[in-house]
């Protein structure tokens, strides 16, 4: 894939990063001092792993078995074992969050382009894609599934958390050394380096990576959900890039920052979003779920 470069950097005395760009952000591993080949090694796995992860389910690669998905649409068709995986996660987001978090609103993306500007699209463009919208539509029975015509798939809203826990898991498997794993702010740690916890600042909204808190991390995971980066605004309205599948139009009232403290990054990254499109419920909804959290209005 294009960009497919690794930089090690030093982070203080202590550290050192490699960094690298997958899923159209940063990207880096985090990990004590060692010899700039054997840390280019290290970092190498979990670059790997985004990359193909990026590549396999990408909406935007004509390779992709996202699009793959979409040519055979109208008709049955079995998927591997790792997409079928993510299909059934895809199900119980769509379950716990009583249809909030949906993996076939990605068709809302045909009408709204979250590029900063005033562009807001027409009510009518909205309704007509409504219909194309709702994961009790598809007939899935793993592994077998038939997508509807017209209907589409969008693993974007779970894809990064994946990749996230995918490289934890691998180099976990490599080495005992302490690590953490950061792809565009969404984290995870197995345990802190010998000098305390990792140190993860949560950007303030509308900043360039100016912290609002920063935050002790021994191990686990944080996501982060929020409209700082994509997003219009039109006579004073924020429209931020999550969008209610019901209505198809982004959800006021919400939050602008919502970070989550879970197990697993996948984990935090649900109810990070879940949260988000409860609107104004987001504190509620959280406090239901017995998890620790960060908002910022």
């Amino acid at each position: 894939m294009p960009g497919e470069s690794l930089i090690v950097e030093a982070r203080g005395s202590d550290l050192l990063a490699v960094k690298f760009t997958a899923m159209a952000g940063p990207c880096e591993v985090l990990m004590p001092s060692m010899s700039p080949p054997a840390a280019l090694a290290f970092g190498a796995v979990a670059a790997q792993e985004a990359w193909r992860i990026e590549k396999k389910f990408s909406r935007y690669r004509d390779d992709s078995v996202t699009a793959w998905i979409h040519r055979n649409r109208g008709t049955p068709i079995q998927v591997d074992e790792e997409t079928a995986a993510l299909m059934d996660f895809a199900s119980q987001c769509f379950e716990l969050s009583e249809g909030l978090f949906d993996i076939t609103s990605g068709v809302l993306g045909r009408v709204w382009r979250f590029d900063g500007s005033d562009r807001i699209p027409e009510a009518a463009a909205v309704d007509e894609l409504l219909p194309l919208i709702g994961f009790g539509k598809l007939e899935w029975n793993s592994p077998r599934l038939l997508l509807p015509e017209a209907m589409e798939l969008d693993f974007g809203g779970i894809g990064k958390e994946y990749a996230v826990d995918r490289a934890y898991e691998l180099l976990a498997a490599r080495s005992s050394i302490s690590f953490l794993v950061n792809f565009g702010g969404d984290l995870r740690a197995n345990r802190p380096p010998a000098q305390g916890p990792w140190q993860v600042g949560i950007e303030r909204p509308d900043t360039e990576k100016e912290p609002s808190l920063l935050l002790d991390l021994e191990r686990g995971a944080l996501a982060t959900s929020g409209d700082s980066r994509r997003y219009l605004l039109r006579d004073g309205v924020r429209y931020g890039h999550i969008l209610h599948p019901g209505t198809g139009w982004p959800v006021l009232g919400a939050p602008r920052s919502v970070t989550v403290a879970a197990s697993s990054c996948t984990e935090a990254g649900l109810l990070s979003t879940i949260a988000l499109l409860r609107g104004s419920g987001a504190q509620a909804f959280l406090d239901e779920q017995g998890v620790r959290y960060w908002i910022l209005q």
